[in-house]
């Protein structure tokens, strides 16, 4: 039965619990992108994420003998907290079921709220089964973090409070998606109040829930998703959520992870505050909206969803963000083995920030180098090309590394050289949820009679652990490898052709 949701979110009791978030502009970002960006500043809730709305919405509607057999939840880590808090401040006894991967600040924040949490398996979907099945042998009522219909109507207030807020016209919200509770309250609230603007959903490229559900007109489950924005690491769509979007939302903004971090660096410079992933999906979504339909002087607002960041995590972001931002570069070029061509090298390149120059002896003929370029604001985009055209105006041959993920997640931080002496080198990635032992179950799954002959690990406090690995294994082996690749349950994949391989380590 179809529900009035514009009344439901009016009558929401989310006030006892959550402030009304300020609706700030951001200065620098809209200088730069030539319309006026408007941040709503979620993160300034009491757990620094607008889950708490919807959490205790539903909570706070329970009856007195639904209290009494305490709650339960899943979630990797924000709804977790709204539960908690909500729990807390009503008497309720709370589980939260939470996947190993959620970050430490993230599990250690929802202790604090006093309530009992159970870490279970690498996905949101894994803990919510969990979930579900200690809900069944305890009575404890399920709080869904979007499927619910009191939980999208205290997510909605977020689209009244826009709407009162700037009672001017408004080209587009953009809002992040996961499993579509956020963006279902927001819509159903606008798409009344103000039906010229859109409302357009950003989620990550490697977590498309409504994106495919959109495209399929219905809801998907997908194989596998993301984990570094876990805040929306949700593998399909809400029903309840669905019903309400598939007619509403027309546009969905997908982004990658690299943008993601180039956005939370945006939103730091405006507001000193350092957003989680999800948080700043808005903000990288808004930008790509931006470029990708030349939009200029309006009034955009980004729902800045969430601040509850990994302290590590920030290693990965600071690492990433120029390129996300289209301000470096990763380049591989050939240049001649003789005195004075680094010089003329970097005459090439001109005045520009050099950000890595690797180097590595090939031969007495040729050199391959491995540089980084970072290039300023006026710069942006262009700055690349002319500098491949220099290059390549000096016969110099070029291949662009910038979006090559061995690259950058490996190639760049190792040393040493090519093997010239290696017979049947295989080169593979390897992607796996980083918690305590990972690595040491993925090295005692090699058999012993294949040698390593390559091996980089790197752990830079994100959700998964990355390997690159060389195994030197024969023609009529490689069947059985894989075999015990898929064993594994990672994601993995061939990296042989790679170039970045090719060029220096092959």
């Amino acid at each position: 039965m179809p529900k009035d949701y514009h009344q439901k979110i009016a009558r929401s009791r989310v006030y006892e619990a959550a402030i009304v978030s300020p609706l700030e502009p951001a200065d620098i970002l809209s200088q730069r992108l030539k319309n006026r960006v408007l941040l709503k500043r979620e993160d300034k809730q009491p757990v620094f994420s607008f889950k708490l709305r919807g959490a205790y919405n539903k909570i706070a509607h329970l009856s007195p003998q639904q209290r009494g057999r305490g709650v339960i939840a899943a979630s990797a880590g924000n709804h977790a907290q709204g539960v908690a808090f909500a729990g807390q401040k009503l008497g309720i006894e709370t589980q939260i079921i939470m996947p190993q991967t959620t970050p430490d600040i993230k599990v250690q924040a929802v202790k604090r709220r006093g309530a009992k949490v159970i870490r279970h398996g690498d996905t949101y979907d894994q803990a919510y089964l969990h979930m579900q099945a200690l809900a069944k042998e305890s009575g404890a009522i399920i709080v869904h973090p979007y499927d619910n219909p009191e939980v999208i109507a205290g997510q909605g207030t977020i689209g009244k409070e826009i709407d009162e807020q700037h009672p001017d016209p408004l080209h587009a919200v953009f809002v992040p998606v996961g499993g579509g509770g956020l963006i279902a309250g927001v819509a159903e609230w606008l798409r009344r109040t103000r039906p010229q603007t859109k409302i357009i959903g950003v989620e990550p490229e490697d977590a498309p829930t409504l994106h495919a559900a959109l495209q399929a007109g219905d809801r998907v489950v997908l194989d596998n998703v993301g984990l570094f924005a876990d805040g929306v690491a949700v593998r399909r769509i809400g029903e309840e959520n669905f019903r309400l979007l598939r007619n509403t939302i027309k546009e969905v903004v997908l982004v990658t992870a690299d943008e993601i971090c180039a956005a939370i660096k945006d939103t730091f410079d405006d507001t000193r505050t350092l957003t989680e992933p999800a948080g700043a999906l808005a903000v990288a979504g808004l930008k790509k909206y931006i470029t990708n339909h030349q939009v200029h002087g309006q009034t955009m607002v980004a729902i800045v969803s969430g601040a509850n960041i990994n302290f590590d995590r920030l290693k990965h972001v600071v690492e990433r963000y120029e390129i996300g931002e289209d301000t470096e570069s990763l380049l591989a070029v050939t240049i001649p083995e003789r005195p004075g061509s680094f010089l003329e090298f970097c005459h090439t390149i001109g005045r520009r920030t050099i950000t890595e120059f690797n180097y590595r002896y090939a031969d007495s003929m040729q050199a391959q180098v491995f540089v980084g370029i970072k290039f300023e604001d006026e710069e942006r985009g262009a700055g690349k090309d002319a500098v491949v055209r220099a290059l390549e105006e000096k016969n110099y041959p070029v291949v662009d590394l910038s979006n090559n993920e061995v690259a950058k997640l490996h190639l760049r931080h190792m040393v040493g050289g090519t093997g010239h002496e290696l017979d049947n080198e295989r080169i593979y990635r390897f992607q796996f949820p980083e918690r305590p032992g990972a690595l040491l179950n993925f090295l005692q799954s090699m058999q012993p009679n294949w040698n390593i002959s390559l091996f980089h690990y790197r752990n830079h406090g994100a959700a998964y652990g990355r390997v690159l690995i060389g195994i030197q294994v024969k023609e009529e082996e490689l069947g059985k490898l894989k075999e015990q690749f898929d064993k594994l349950s990672y994601n993995w994949c061939e990296e042989s052709q790679n170039p970045a391989y090719k060029l220096f380590l092959k």
